[in-house]
């Protein structure tokens, strides 16, 4: 496997693990500041992300073409492996409500926005 350093933390979140009895525990997860993957050759950047309080604490990252795509995916990406570990750990996650924890990207949306603002070159209003 490897190992990431999560560097300098440009973005952090903390959520809260719910048992059924109601108790709390603190999740905290990390997003480190993208950069290029010195392992590429094409150009490709990664973004390193942590959990902390929900299992396994190792930096991982994702990757993209260009920082934004590798930010978009460690979002992606958290969400998805929060999902994992809470079910695994029979616990739910809880910030401000949101089933999704306020990580949810959905760039496949971006066509609607685009045919229906003006601004973007849409339809009129």
């Amino acid at each position: 496997m490897t190992t990431y350093e999560l560097g300098e933390v440009v973005a952090e979140r903390q959520l809260a693990s719910v048992t059924v009895d109601g108790a709390q525990t603190p999740v905290v997860i990390r997003v480190g500041t993208p950069r290029p993957d010195p392992r590429s050759t094409s150009g490709a950047w990664c973004c390193p992300h942590q959990i902390t309080g929900l299992g396994d604490e190792a930096v991982r990252a994702c990757y993209g073409v260009d920082s934004v795509q590798a930010l978009l995916l460690s979002a992606y990406g958290l969400r998805m492996e929060l999902s994992a570990r809470a079910a695994e750990a029979g616990t739910l996650l809880n910030w401000l409500g949101m089933s999704d924890l306020g990580l949810k990207v959905d760039p496949g949306l971006e066509w609607l926005l685009e045919a229906t603002d003006p601004e973007r070159g849409g339809a009129e209003s």
